[in-house]
């Protein structure tokens, strides 16, 4: 089991990045290591996605998020070949004059055994590089 989570402010409005938190489709366009993404259903509160990443090794899996905008978005497992559980959040705080500030949280459980340094890289080593990926891309809308 690994759990991760880090805190930033940041500089671009929450609207803006609640947005591209939301915009699933685009991820393999600027996340690293995410090959493909299917939205199997969406509405305003809830959605239903496969990812397709490239991290290691190729593997699927499918989460069910929680929409509440603007300041929360949470996911839990459906299925996958790797996890059997992926829960976690994204928690966004409104600080006004455009800054926001960021909280990600991560709990992740494999099937098989996953040595420490694995279970590293995919939290918290990957976690700045990964959030600032969708800092950026608020930030250029």
């Amino acid at each position: 089991m690994a759990s991760a989570s880090r805190t930033e402010v940041i500089d671009v409005d929450i609207n803006k990045l609640y947005d591209v938190l939301v915009d699933y489709e685009k991820y393999p366009e600027f996340v690293d290591g995410v090959s493909g993404i299917k939205v199997l259903a969406k509405d305003e509160k809830t959605a239903k996605v496969e990812y397709n990443l490239n991290m290691i090794k190729s593997f699927k899996y499918t989460i069910n998020l929680k929409q509440e905008r603007p300041s929360r978005l949470s996911w839990t497992l459906d299925s996958g070949d790797l996890f059997k559980k992926n829960d976690g959040e994204w928690k966004l705080k409104d600080l006004g004059n455009g800054k926001t500030e960021v909280t990600y949280s991560l709990d992740l459980d494999f099937k098989m055994f996953a040595p420490s340094s694995i279970l590293s890289a995919l939290t918290e080593k990957n976690l700045p590089t990964m959030m600032n990926s969708f800092f950026k891309r608020a930030k250029a809308k």
